[in-house]
């Protein structure tokens, strides 16, 4: 039991793409996956995590092409198999679960997947059910005979969503009838249960894929077609497809704010050599735990709310490079920011970035223009003469979204009632850059 705590508090962690769906078996599996059963170890720290928590990993697991089965809230062993898998690809240990650091990698990597296929939740009216669509390789959208159809250009993908619901409908009359038509259909696999079936196969030249779902006397369908020179690409967005696809979703009473992801990435810059790191405190909000890439996990240490500044301390560093901070000059004018954008907007990379800005004083208000991009949470403003001139802070209002400046002399005083000592002076934009670190607050 001790194993399996300390195991959980590794794992937390997650995805954009959590959506609820049935465990389902999947077509055409991969021999890699056909393994003995998991150890017990595995299985006892996946069960002890939340349905959406084992979701999230799977789904993940499928935009990564390690995993060929659908999405469900029980991590099974061709899921805990399919973690080797990545593990292996990746040069780890084949444990079949996920430390921190290739969690986090993990759900970089199926984002930028994600971002590639422009994938998107859509609400589809024409049939009332939910489903995920690649709106980069499928831009051209209309109607079909019973639903709604996207496809590529030139067709290569086909996407169709459909529903049946006229007096009589069963499942099982339905799945009968997709396996027949079109006559050109040759089914390589198919499996009906209680309230959904999978069906796939050769359509003339093209790969077929069909799900369908059924409630009360109404059955609710998905059907992909796809160019067979399109399957190492379209295959893995099937599946994930198919997990995404809710027939019959269940529609919030009352709607409220959008969630934090669960996943979300800002900077910090080092402030001592022994592992002290400020960041902006509206990143951090709700964090389950805090990963610093590289360094490991960070403690929290102390939060000034007014001026939303938090140091983090992660132990066991030393002989960081930190940077220096500018005694008391008054921001305004140009500035560059020294952050670390959002791994989205570098195709999953984790560069240091540097963007060009202003600083502009209107009153007591300090706001940046224009407003940096996702990952500048906590980013390093340099003036003109390469000065610390502050931090980059978000402002989370509806009303006036945008970004203001920490000016570094609060960032000195904070530290000073910690008992931080930083390095003064001019820290320059390579300076700045060696302190740069990517921040990461992983969310339940």
């Amino acid at each position: 039991m001790q194993f399996v705590s300390a195991a959980l508090i590794l794992l937390l962690g997650c995805s954009v793409t959590a959506i609820a769906v049935a465990a389902t078996v999947t077509p055409a599996a991969n021999p890699a996956t056909r393994h003995a059963a998991a150890p017990a170890p595995a299985k006892g720290v996946y069960a002890a995590m939340t349905d959406a928590e084992r979701i999230a990993i799977q789904s993940d697991l499928i935009w990564t092409g390690d995993y060929n089965g659908v999405a469900g809230a029980e991590f099974g062993d061709r899921a805990i198999v399919a973690v080797r898998a990545y593990q292996k690809r990746n040069g780890g240990k084949e444990t079949g679960i996920l430390n921190p650091d290739e969690r986090v990698k993990l759900a970089q990597a199926a984002k930028s997947r994600q971002e590639q296929a422009g994938w998107r939740i859509v609400d589809d009216a024409a049939t009332g059910a939910r489903l995920g669509i690649p709106q980069k390789l499928a831009p051209q959208a209309g109607q079909a005979k019973a639903g709604s159809h996207w496809q590529s250009v030139h067709g290569e993908l086909q996407i169709e969503t459909f529903r049946i619901g006229a007096p009589g409908t069963t499942l099982a009359g339905v799945f009968e009838e997709q396996k027949k038509e079109p006559a050109s259909r040759k089914v390589e696999y198919n499996v009906l249960r209680s309230d959904f079936f999978v069906i796939s196969g050769l359509q003339g030249l093209k790969k077929f894929y069909v799900r369908g779902q059924a409630r009360d006397n109404e059955v609710r369908g998905l059907t992909i077609l796809y160019d067979q020179a399109m399957e190492g690409t379209v295959d893995r967005i099937a599946i994930a497809m198919s997990s995404a696809f809710a027939a019959f979703p269940v529609r919030a009473a009352v709607a409220g704010p959008a969630p934090r992801p669960k996943a979300e990435y800002g900077t910090g810059f080092v402030v001592s050599a022994a592992g002290d790191i400020v960041t902006d405190g509206t990143l951090l909000t709700d964090c389950t735990f805090i990963v610093v890439p590289g360094l490991g996990y960070a403690d929290r240490i102390a939060d000034d709310k007014a001026t939303a500044l938090v140091l983090l301390r992660v132990n066991g560093t030393r002989d960081l490079v930190s940077i220096a901070l500018a005694s008391g000059r008054a921001p305004g004018g140009d500035v560059t920011l020294i952050g670390i954008a959002d791994p989205q907007a570098q195709n999953g990379g984790n560069a240091v970035t540097t963007v060009r800005g202003r600083v502009v004083l209107n009153g007591d208000a300090v706001a940046i223009d224009p407003t940096p991009g996702g990952g500048f949470a906590g980013a390093a403003a340099l003036d003109r003469d390469g000065n610390m001139a502050g931090m980059v802070h978000p402002t989370t209002a509806a009303t006036a979204p945008g970004a203001q400046l920490v000016p570094a002399r609060e960032i000195v005083k904070f530290l000073d009632a910690q008992k931080v000592v930083p390095a003064t002076g001019r820290a320059g934009i390579n300076g700045a850059t060696a302190a740069a670190v990517r921040v990461i607050c992983v969310r339940k």
